[in-house]
């Protein structure tokens, strides 16, 4: 089958086509509708066959026709804007609040909504533009510098009051017009040498200068040296009338010695109106040039250093110097480093060790380890005894004697005493330690049953008692019995 529109009001702007596989027509649209413009259209429509047999032609026309009405539906539609771009121009020198110039929209349905405006502020990041929101009149926020942004392109938006959902979106491109707020200066930094051996009228430097601002009939420049320079035996400047000046000498025989630099001030005029003028200095230094005219050296501490004072021996006097500080700084840190106190390691706290010696004692007979007669006897005079199994490190001083008093006295004070010596023995536990002492006391009545005392003594004590004490005490009875009466003899 073939589909094409044969009359109606929707030429351009519906077009029809075949579906090979239902042999169907579909319509399609190929502009815009719009409803507020136009609610209904008519076409009328043909569909033929053009492969009929041809036994069959004289039954033809082989075609028909149909008459096809479509219904545009209406829809809420954003706001129009007048224009789809807003060229306006305003003055870098305009006043803040100034109005610049004004957009307007539309609600493009029947109900012909108000429309509200306002600034896409993405597109105004610093705020130079205000808008009102009933009248869309655009006018400055801030100040306005060309040099920095020469043109501001920023996006109106229109929202429905009655939907705010719905927003149109216009372009604004501001464009701001220079004026002369710049002053001129040089075009580089200059770095100009004259030679000692410079002629006089000889041109050492070509200068030319820049303007941010752009004058619609272009650049002009007018260099000349200011007031105070203009009288030096110097240098001279002579303006090319071409943006650029030329920098002469006045004499020859310039000499690094007597003055190594030389300053000259510029003094440039633009030609704006009103002109502006700044004054740029130019450095000038002498050196040492080749016969070309090309520079060797320019530094005048050259000549400051002795004649007989090479490079060389110069870094042989520096590296000596750097090599003594070097040792200073070691015997100093190794001084340092010997005053330190002596800090105990935590790994190595005595507190966390156990020793054990297994020490098993010489019985009765040992009578070097203890000083058996101080602890019997309290009214001697105690020398201070040092550890037989550790070198003494401090010789401690003599205690002294004890006077005869009350048994409970005497256990305080020989308590205290012990606790002060081991405070001050070097060898002793340094911290919280058990101290054990046997002492029974002054004045027993029983006496000492020592042997280390009973076999040394000449004593003519009698002790037959000890056969009256029993079985107990037979072996001693037997020992120190004077005959052999004894009761078990």
């Amino acid at each position: 089958m073939e589909y094409r529109i044969v009359d109606g009001d929707g030429f351009g702007i519906f077009k029809i086509s075949v579906d090979k596989d239902s042999q169907e027509g579909i319509i399609t649209i190929q502009k815009d509708l719009d409803f507020e413009a136009k609610t209904s259209y008519t076409l009328r429509i043909e569909a033929a066959n053009r492969d009929a047999d041809p036994r069959f032609l004289s039954l033809g026309p082989f075609s028909d026709t149909t008459t096809v009405k479509i219904i545009v539906e209406d829809v809420d539609e954003p706001p129009v804007f007048s224009s789809p771009l807003y060229p306006m121009e305003v003055s870098e020198a305009t006043q803040v609040g100034n109005i610049i110039g004004t957009v307007a929209a539309h609600d493009p349905d029947s109900s012909n909504s108000p429309v509200r405006y306002s600034i896409d502020r993405n597109t105004d990041l610093e705020r130079y533009f205000n808008i009102d929101a009933n009248s869309g009149v655009i006018t400055t926020a801030k100040s306005l510098d060309r040099e920095t942004n020469a043109v501001h392109n920023i996006t109106v938006l229109a929202m429905e009051s009655q939907n705010p959902s719905q927003i149109g979106r216009g372009y604004v491109a501001i464009t701001i017009l220079d004026i002369n707020d710049n002053a001129p200066e040089f075009a580089m930094d200059y770095e100009t040498t004259v030679c000692e051996n410079a002629q006089p009228g000889q041109v050492i430097q070509k200068i030319s200068a820049v303007d941010k601002d752009e004058p619609s009939n272009g650049h002009q420049f007018y260099f000349s040296l200011t007031m105070d320079a203009t009288n030096n035996h110097n240098f001279s400047l002579k303006d090319n009338k071409d943006n650029t000046a030329s920098i002469l000498t006045r004499r020859n025989g310039f000499r690094r010695q007597e003055q190594s630099v030389y300053y000259l001030p510029v003094f440039i005029v633009d030609s704006g109106s009103p002109s502006l003028s700044s004054t740029n200095t130019l450095t000038i230094r002498v050196c040492d040039c080749d016969a070309d005219g090309v520079a060797q050296t320019c530094n005048a501490e050259a000549y400051v250093l002795p004649a007989g004072l090479s490079t060389g021996a110069l870094i042989a006097i520096l590296a000596c110097v750097l090599t003594l500080l070097v040792l200073i700084l070691l015997i100093v840190t190794m001084r340092r480093r010997k005053k330190e106190p002596l800090i105990f390691d935590e790994e190595r706290d005595i507190r966390e060790n156990i020793v054990r010696y297994d020490d098993e004692g010489g019985g009765e007979e040992d009578t070097e380890a203890f000083d058996m007669a101080a602890l019997r006897n309290l009214n001697v005079l105690r020398d201070t005894k040092t550890r037989r199994d550790v070198t003494p490190e401090i010789q401690f001083l003599s205690r002294p004697t004890f006077k005869s008093i009350p048994d409970n006295v005497i256990f305080r004070e020989f308590i205290w005493e012990r606790l002060k010596e081991a405070d001050i023995d070097p060898c002793a536990p340094p911290y919280d330690s058990l101290q054990t002492y046997a002492f029974e006391g002054n004045g027993s009545v029983a006496e000492s049953l020592s042997s280390l005392d009973s076999i040394s003594s000449n004593s003519d004590q009698n002790y037959d008692y000890l056969s009256d004490w029993g079985p107990r005490f037979k072996r001693l009875a037997d020992m120190y019995g004077t005959g052999p009466e004894s009761l078990y003899s």
